[in-house]
């Protein structure tokens, strides 16, 4: 493989940590800060795309910044995997970013430019994770994350914010600082290094003295420590962070925090432990069945959600755990259906968190139940809703059917019958948790007797007319990421690509 030696990923990184400096010394101009905040945006997903054509042709790029120690080193390198997160996740930072100005300009959020600094912040360490080379790296960046992200959720500053934040901040911290590095010390006591390898790093290690239980210990413990990803039961911190603004949330869960954390997974999988190994070890059967789990209990605690937001955050919990579900399968086409719910779950959960949010801007309506008739009220935003809804159910032609489809297939590769049966009762149950709000939307009359009393219109139902849909740029986003999950199913050729690109790189084809 012919490696590109460049600084693009370094200026990816950048871009945004200096457009932070633009924003704070602006915050008294917004229009002027809310430029510095697309502008960047629109800077980092062009610096990521030049970047595409050398990795779709093979290539990869690297860029060493700092040695610390032999094999401890602060550098960068964009493969496959990375591209097709960053690609992801850049893109959707400049939906999000307009988004975010009809937000907090309708709701008149305080402290606005703290806002946008660390959203910035949080962008620039999605980007490192993405791009990093070793697990050291990308330690050092999954870590920023969480710090820069929680004042997102600790934002309104009410005791509940708060107390949603200590939590996240524990949970988060906590367990990396407890688990993950103690994991990364391991591996480098026992390889000599954290770069990774499409191999493995452990998978010639095996042989060397190094036993299976010591092995086993350093997974369990790479797994408990990347509590980002939400494997039951280490979530609880998720539907906590709800408290948070909804574009936060929406960051959270389609783009930064959450992806993050099943990214390193899938890192700590195929590339600290690789296919053969945990083959081997039985590990990959063990995580399939554990993401499961977490995939059935999730989807029946959504069931129950009355806040709009809490469903979606369990929701979350669920569709997090495919990812892990198929790249835990060791299959090609298990890793591809992985790799492919990275992006397909991001278009469709932000733009289900973007309606959700709208509706509140609108309406100040945040439960399930307040929600009949609504689809008339807001047609726009609930069309979007529909859409993402039928994406995330795996209903064709929808993009999430891809993902599913791919996973069906891994656990057909991988002689896993059981793991066929979880795919289709949890599908059953994203139907039970979703479709029920569509069809209360456009199929039920408004309820007055329902409404949060909050509501702009809710005690005056003869002028349920008089509500409109939310500001222009966020009806525009949200649109906008809904017909991006409709056109990944019938146009997903670049991350499909990336996709299959990576699965062969890690199982050899085979």
């Amino acid at each position: 493989m012919e490696i590109v030696q460049s600084a693009k990923p370094l200026y990816a990184i950048a871009v945004s940590l200096i457009a932070v400096l633009f924003i704070a010394v602006s915050g008294k101009r917004p229009n002027l800060r809310e430029f510095c905040t697309i502008a960047a945006a629109v800077l980092k997903f062009s610096i990521v795309v030049s970047m595409l054509p050398t990795i779709l042709a093979g290539k990869v790029i690297e860029y060493s910044l700092l040695t610390i120690l032999p094999g401890l080193d602060i550098s960068f390198k964009v493969d496959a995997l990375g591209i097709f997160f960053a690609l992801t996740a850049s893109f959707l930072w400049i939906v999000t970013s307009f988004y975010s100005i009809g937000y907090v300009r309708s709701l008149n959020e305080h402290a606005q430019t703290r806002y946008f600094i660390f959203f910035a912040v949080a962008l620039s360490a999605t980007m490192g994770v993405a791009f990093s080379a070793n697990m050291f790296t990308t330690f050092i960046f999954y870590e920023i994350i969480t710090l820069s992200t929680f004042p997102l959720v600790a934002h309104k500053e009410t005791p509940e914010a708060m107390k949603g934040a200590r939590k996240y901040l524990i949970y988060l911290l906590g367990t990396s600082i407890a688990f993950q590095l103690f994991a990364i010390f391991l591996t480098y006591y026992a390889a000599g290094t954290l770069e990774f390898s499409n191999l493995g790093i452990f998978n010639n290690i095996r042989g060397e003295g190094v036993s299976d239980a010591f092995l086993i210990a350093t997974f369990i413990l790479f797994m408990a420590g990347t509590t980002k990803a939400a494997l039951m039961p280490l979530h609880s911190w998720l539907p906590a962070a709800m408290v948070a603004p909804t574009p936060v949330s929406a960051l959270l869960h389609a783009v930064a925090v959450v992806k993050t954390g099943v990214f390193v997974v899938v890192k700590v999988v195929l590339h600290i432990f690789g296919v053969n190994l945990l083959a081997q070890l039985g590990l990959g059967t063990a995580l399939a069945y554990f993401a499961s789990f977490t995939i059935i209990v999730a989807s029946i605690i959504a069931l129950r959600q009355d806040n709009l937001k809490a469903r979606l955050a369990y929701s979350t919990i669920s569709q997090l755990s495919y990812i892990i579900l198929g790249v835990a399968l060791l299959t090609p086409s298990g890793i591809t259906g992985s790799v492919m719910h990275i992006v397909l779950h991001a278009f469709g959960k932000i733009t289900l968190f973007f309606c959700a949010g709208a509706i509140y801007v609108a309406t100040h309506k945040t439960k399930v139940s307040e929600l009949d008739g609504i689809g008339k009220q807001m047609p726009f935003t609930m069309t979007a809703f529909t859409l993402a809804a039928v994406s995330m159910i795996g209903i064709p032609p929808l993009g999430g059917f891809l993902s599913k489809w791919y996973l069906i297939i891994g656990a057909i590769e991988a002689g896993q019958t059981p793991i066929i049966v979880v795919l289709v009762v949890s599908t059953i149950l994203n139907a039970g948790y979703f479709l029920p709000i569509v069809y209360a939307a456009f199929f039920k009359d408004p309820n007055p007797g329902g409404h949060n009393p909050n509501a702009e219109y809710s005690e005056i139902p003869n002028r349920k007319s008089q509500i409109r849909e939310a500001p222009v740029l966020m009806v525009a986003s949200l649109t906008l990421t809904a017909i991006g999950a409709l056109l990944l199913f019938f146009t997903p050729s670049v991350f499909l690509v990336l996709a299959k690109m990576i699965a062969e790189s890690v199982t050899g084809g085979n």
